[in-house]
């Protein structure tokens, strides 16, 4: 059945049982994953899933419930409307008004050509990739392709009526290098909505060299110095302060930006970005979850935060319009916030080329400092007050040279005194997901072993 006239179908029903307000979201999605091992495939995974959800609105109380089997459907209807008589009454539940939806590059038709026997190849290459790179990258321990196809449909009672397709494509690669002392672990991936851009040889090169670079690392003593962080370091240290700018977070006092809004938080030389209609960005849709147009907006302006993100819930309590930020973890919960496509936005820096490391003017001008490769525990710093104690490793700097490899090393801090020491912003935007970040010349910070 068309999914559009199945919403339309859900939310009537639901009205006719005396709600005042439905809400039906759709999903359906086909995935295939691929992880090749010892030349071989390890696992070959495919799956078609659907899911349908109903969110109603009665006597300004709100009602959930959700299915993955067509012939429930009206037992889930029953399910919300009874839950509705359960739940605290809250005049700030609502759902959004009918608005045209953003215009979205988030299908390129040629991945609907991709054949399982395409996966199977990639995968099988990635990993002979590595293998080939290096003679001291001994085994490959991950080598996954993924692909993913799917359907959404958002339906309401006050005019939103949209059901969109989106695509995207995975390949992660994880590899061990020795050197028959010492064995350091290598990764990278990548993830797409065009299959044109991920290049299978770049992700070997970059898993590689991180495994390759880390051979022989020693430990350091306590130190206060410069760091450089790696884009993928800088992006998990981006997701805590994403996670903070949420309006939800904020307003429950578990943010550690409450209150900051329209405030200097960091470094001036930073701005950030929530681009919601990116051209073929992994956060991009032509709405939110709940059906509000998404739109790009600066979250952080030259060190000061413009405000934060919200969806229909939290932008009704703060008499605001939402943000377009409404998002679901999956068909089985009701609308959060996040980010679409978060980023650090590059800059021209003439101290700053991250095109080749030998090159580096960065590390030519420290006289003594640590290039950050990896950072362990990013995701159990402190969100409401944005401490943070990682372990790190990366390549330790004297005098503008790469000298050693380190590891075993502690940074401690707090995520904005981090982001306001940042002195340099590079050119070399990555992303990781949705978080995107260039490398980042942060001023001294307390390493210890």
């Amino acid at each position: 059945m068309d999914p559009v006239l199945l919403a339309d179908d859900i939310a009537a029903k639901a009205l006719k049982k005396g709600c005042d307000s439905a809400e039906v979201y759709i999903k359906t999605a086909k995935r295939l994953s691929v992880e090749a091992k010892d030349n071989a495939i390890e696992a070959l995974e495919s799956s078609r899933d659907l899911g349908i959800s109903l969110k109603v609105i009665k006597n300004q109380r709100q009602g959930f419930s959700f299915t993955t089997a067509p012939e429930s459907i009206d037992d889930m209807i029953d399910k919300a409307v009874r839950s509705a008589d359960w739940t605290a009454e809250d005049k700030y539940i609502d759902i959004p008004e009918y608005s045209p939806a953003s215009q979205a590059l988030v299908l390129d038709e040629k991945i609907r050509d991709i054949k399982e026997d395409d996966i199977i190849k990639n995968a099988l290459s990635l990993e002979r990739s590595a293998l080939d790179l290096d003679a001291r990258i001994r085994k490959v321990r991950k080598a996954e392709l993924g692909l993913s196809i799917g359907s959404t449909t958002i339906f309401n009672s006050k005019g939103v009526n949209i059901s969109y397709e989106s695509a995207y494509m995975t390949a992660e690669l994880t590899l061990l290098a020795s050197d028959g002392r010492d064995s350091q672990m290598g990764w990278d991936f990548a993830v797409s909505r065009r299959p044109g851009d991920i290049d299978l040889e770049s992700i070997a090169r970059r898993a590689g060299q991180r495994a390759v670079s880390l051979l022989g690392a020693k430990k350091i003593s306590n130190v206060k110095v410069p760091v450089i962080l790696d884009p993928s370091v800088a992006c998990d240290f981006l997701s805590i302060l994403s996670s903070s700018v949420s309006a939800d977070a904020v307003q429950k006092k578990r943010s550690f930006l409450y209150g900051k809004a329209g405030k200097k938080i960091i470094s001036p030389l930073i701005n950030i970005i929530d681009d919601g209609v990116m051209p073929w960005g992994t956060g991009t849709k032509p709405v939110d979850d709940e059906g509000v147009p998404t739109v790009k907006k600066t979250i952080v302006s030259a060190g000061t935060l413009t405000g934060y993100i919200h969806n229909t819930y939290t932008a009704k309590k703060q008499g605001v319009e939402s943000t377009g930020n409404a998002s679901r973890g999956s068909f089985r919960g009701l609308p959060g916030i996040a980010v679409t496509n978060f980023y650090i936005e590059p800059k021209q820096n003439e101290k700053w080329e991250m095109r080749n490391r030998k090159e580096n003017k960065l590390i030519k001008s420290v006289s003594k400092g640590l290039l950050i490769l990896d950072a362990m525990g990013v995701h159990t710093a402190n969100h409401v007050s944005g401490d943070f104690s990682v372990g790190i490793s990366g390549l330790w700097i004297e005098n503008g040279e790469i000298k050693y490899p380190v590891k075993e090393a502690v940074m401690s801090g707090n995520i904005l005194e981090l982001f306001n020491r940042v002195e340099a912003v590079g050119d070399d935007l990555r992303f990781y997901g949705s978080t995107g970040s260039p490398g980042l010349l942060i001023g001294e910070v307390d390493i210890s072993a």
